[in-house]
């Protein structure tokens, strides 16, 4: 770790050359790194979190992949010219690219400590990536993240989207023992008996979401199995009416349209609404996630180092190397506790 001991960092253009001449083995190793220098680094006397009904404390963490998607030109092919080469065609490839226009993409997994908005990692792979995979790699991030804080695994819950909402991902968290708020993708558990006993019954709670408009009735089952094998998870049904548009989240039977959410929070510390506002209302994220997607633009997504600076040697200023023929670049002035963002930066360094 030669540049730990460095007074000026290297340039974008040279420290990609490095980073891409290790080996994967290598770069999981210098991820590590950087994970226990972010926890040994973090400042702040109280990590935050909230108290539910009960005055119990609660830690959230936000975990979301968004894809980035690439355009590829034309290349000119000729025998005068020597064979083309895509800078984009070891980090990127063909997948999903929902509405987004462009040729190849790449998924980026961030957890995020959603009260002092800390990045504490980010996972990417080529095209539709491993999902699985980066979430197991969440999990001991957010374990290793408990234990320095002295916060017990079940008291920090993993918030998740519909991209994880079914029962294999789920019962990966819920076998780690964190705790869970996530939308659930697994539509046939409305059908179960007790699901249906309890949308017999009158709702639990109604509410009505102050941006959207959108007016939910909530249905709260204590003990719904995730699997036919278990484990138990407690079920909120949330249905709202249906519309002239089809639902871009849910299902809709009949005239109403379900959406299931699954969690760990116990009841009476957490109502219904409760539960639902908790994963509704991300502290921010999508605001956090959308800055850094502006300072990480695609041509940038390997060479983008000027924000280590928080990260490596002292917590002060640090310059940064000029590539030769260019201008000086400006190294970041801000300290490594106030810059969380820093470390995150290196770490989406590492895998894109």
């Amino acid at each position: 770790m030669a540049l730990f001991a460095r007074s000026r960092l290297p340039s974008r253009s040279a420290l990609s050359r490095y980073l891409s001449a290790l080996d994967q083995t290598s770069v999981e190793s210098l991820r590590t790194l950087f994970q226990e220098d972010l926890l040994a680094r973090t400042s702040l006397a109280d990590p935050g979190g909230i108290k539910d009904r009960c005055e119990q404390s609660w830690l959230v963490a936000d975990v979301d992949s968004t894809r980035k998607v690439a355009r590829q030109r034309a290349l000119p092919q000729h025998e005068s010219r020597p064979s083309p080469h895509r800078r984009f065609e070891q980090v990127c490839a063909k997948g999903y690219q929902g509405r987004k226009r462009g040729e190849v993409v790449r998924p980026r997994t961030v957890v995020l400590q959603a009260h002092t908005h800390q990045f504490l990692g980010t996972f990417g792979g080529a095209g539709n990536g491993d999902d699985r995979g980066e979430l197991l790699r969440t999990l001991q991030v957010l374990l290793s993240y408990a234990k320095q804080v002295a916060i017990p695994p079940e008291n920090v819950v993993i918030r998740l989207d519909g991209l994880y909402g079914n029962a294999a991902l789920l019962s990966d968290v819920l076998t780690s023992g964190l705790g869970l708020i996530a939308r659930s993708k697994d539509y046939q558990l409305l059908d179960l008996a007790q699901v249906q006993a309890v949308l017999a019954q009158p709702p639990a709670a109604r509410c009505t979401h102050p941006e959207s408009q959108t007016t939910r009735t909530l249905f709260d089952c204590p003990a719904v199995p995730l699997s036919p094998a278990g484990p138990l998870v407690r079920l909120i049904v949330a249905s709202s009416a249906a519309t002239s548009d089809a639902p871009s989240v849910g299902e809709q039977r009949a005239e109403t349209v379900y959406e299931l959410f699954v969690s760990t929070l116990p009841s009476p510390a957490f109502s219904a609404k409760d539960v639902l506002d908790r994963y509704l209302h991300r502290g921010s994220f999508e605001t956090v996630l959308a800055d850094e997607d502006v300072e990480q633009n695609a041509d940038r997504w390997v060479a983008r180092i000027g924000l280590w600076a928080g990260v490596l040697s002292d917590p002060g200023p640090m310059a940064v190397e000029s590539s030769p023929g260019t201008r000086s670049a400006s190294g970041s002035s801000s300290r490594a506790h106030h810059r969380i963002r820093a470390c995150s930066s290196s770490l989406a360094s590492l895998c894109w």
